[in-house]
């Protein structure tokens, strides 16, 4: 489990102790992996994703036996789970792969109990590198830019870029590529983000919390920890931070 679920799955077992317990719901969940984990670390946990076109996870969550039981499916926009269901709603890298924002996080807040909580992580537009295809800016072109096909086409070439095993040439790994970003993401700036937020939730960016974590995962990085703790470099710390990586928000349930 990499780091990011890590902390993911560290927020919901500390949010379920302060709580006592806590029915939580990994939104987006894929496979089903922190599913499993969350639950063989004794969270009442369950999954739902909508398993679009691009993704290879359905197969995976049907093999592990998930499907149908502890991750159910999403359709038309729905979550197939009674109102006021949950406690905790995660997610992770997945809001950006959502076409109508509005639509699912009222969707969340409708599954969300009251003072429920939401951990969101995701990227915003600003953010410097497309993390699928590991092509820094190529999500700021326009998707019919001609420039933008060189531009990725050319950092392939020198040898930038993921997913490298699965085109036979760097023109045919840009050409896949960047029909997957067109099809399947969805980048928006922090203002409509924090906008669509605002409707269903009071929310605070996090992303000081995540930093810390990811300093205290590794040997000899707690002195880190603690510079970071100061406010100025706190401070430069989330600003770069999030044009490197991602947003983090938790934000809680309010009445409509």
């Amino acid at each position: 489990m990499d780091v990011t679920n890590r902390f993911v799955l560290d927020f919901a077992l500390r949010f379920a102790r302060q709580r006592g317990a806590a029915r939580v719901l990994d939104f987006g969940c894929g496979a089903g992996r922190l599913v499993q984990a969350g639950i063989a670390a004794g969270l009442d946990m369950a999954g739902a994703d909508v398993y679009y076109g691009g993704s290879k996870t359905r197969a995976e969550a049907e093999r592990l036996g998930l499907l149908g039981g502890a991750i159910r499916e999403i359709r038309d926009g729905r979550l197939d789970y009674a109102t006021a269901s949950f406690d905790l709603v995660l997610s992770n890298q997945v809001l950006e792969h959502v076409a109508d924002l509005n639509a699912a996080l009222e969707e969340i807040h409708r599954v969300l109990k009251p003072d429920g909580a939401v951990l969101s992580i995701f990227p915003a537009r600003d953010v410097f590198r497309e993390g699928h295809i590991g092509i820094p800016f190529a999500h700021w072109f326009p998707g019919n830019s001609r420039l933008r096909f060189y531009y990725v086409w050319g950092l392939r070439r020198l040898g930038l870029g993921t997913w490298k095993q699965e085109a036979a040439t760097c023109r045919q790994w840009a050409v896949d590529k960047l029909a997957w970003i067109d099809a399947y993401t969805h980048y928006r700036s922090r203002r409509e983000i924090f906008d669509a937020f605002g409707r269903f939730f009071v929310s605070q960016l996090r992303e000081s919390d995540y930093i810390r974590y990811r300093l205290l995962d590794r040997p000899g990085r707690r002195a880190l920890a603690v510079l970071a703790d100061l406010p100025v470099v706190s401070a430069a710390a989330r600003a770069v931070f999030r044009k490197l990586a991602f947003l983090v928000i938790v934000s809680r349930k309010v009445a409509r």
